[in-house]
């Protein structure tokens, strides 16, 4: 009788060791299947928002209360993402749309109803349910068009394997730049950029390194910057109803045009 609960116990050891391996294999299996996702190859990156813009590209011509800016679109990157974007500027939805997000100068806002960041209350689910569309040949230079984040399909499990599906919606972000004449987080930021090539162009156009792969960029803008440094150091609110931080001024997006490079210029 002893011999046998013997056996039994090593069985099920056994079983057990086996259950915590076959997890393990599954977990890293999983893993490996997501690492194409976010993996960046430094020797195939290619940073298109530092390319010449092709005649017949598409461009938002976003008229705000404080000027206007330009910004080139990238469907073939983000088909999804400007797709919507197109359909509700031409739809007139951002027209008299609100600048509802301030921060420090680095980035703002903006496509909502109020200047608490709502949405539309008529709105189809779909369109705050956009798949996001990171690339690695898109990053949060200075000018940058990033589709914000709302959320994800992900319960416990699905963020454990990284599973999940994030999705934006019909707010954007612009970025602005952190500052990047310190001494000390420029040689931090190089050493964990991982390429030389996306660090110079950090320093050089300005931008967010921290929200590198974190959203959905589908546009730069290639004229009208110092708009976007005006909006950036406006006065803002410690936080609204919503927690967000906006202007003390309202400040609109009159109207998002879209048209094409060259024949608009």
């Amino acid at each position: 009788m002893h011999k046998k609960n013997k056996v039994l116990s090593i069985l099920g050891i056994f079983l057990m060791v086996s259950a915590v391996m076959s997890f393990i294999v599954f977990y890293f299996t999983v893993m490996a299947s997501q690492q194409g996702y976010h993996y960046i190859d430094p020797d195939t990156l290619r940073l298109v928002q530092t390319e010449e813009i092709p005649d017949g590209a598409p461009i938002a011509i976003v008229d705000t209360s404080l000027g206007e800016f330009r910004a080139v679109l990238y469907p073939e990157y983000a088909p999804q993402t400007v797709a919507q974007f197109v359909e509700l500027a031409e739809s007139g939805y951002y027209d008299n749309t609100y600048v509802f997000e301030l921060k420090n100068g680095i980035y703002f806002g903006a496509g909502s109803v109020d200047n608490d960041g709502h949405t539309a209350e008529n709105l189809p689910a779909e369109r705050e349910h956009v798949p996001q569309e990171l690339h690695q040949d898109l990053w949060p230079f200075k000018g940058a068009l990033c589709a914000m984040d709302t959320g994800s399909d992900g319960g416990v499990f699905k963020r454990l394997f990284k599973s999940e599906t994030r999705f934006s919606g019909t707010r954007f972000l612009v970025v602005d730049s952190v500052d990047f004449t310190d001494q000390e987080f420029l040689t931090q930021f190089r050493e964990a950029s991982g390429s030389d090539k996306l660090a110079d162009a950090f320093e050089q156009l300005g931008g967010v390194p921290n929200f590198s792969q974190q959203m959905t960029v589908f546009a730069q803008t290639y004229e009208g910057l110092d708009v976007i440094d005006a909006i950036c150091a406006a006065d803002c609110y410690d936080s609204s109803s919503t927690g967000y931080t906006p202007p003390k001024e309202d400040i609109l997006i009159r109207s998002v045009r879209i048209g094409t490079y060259g024949a608009e210029e």
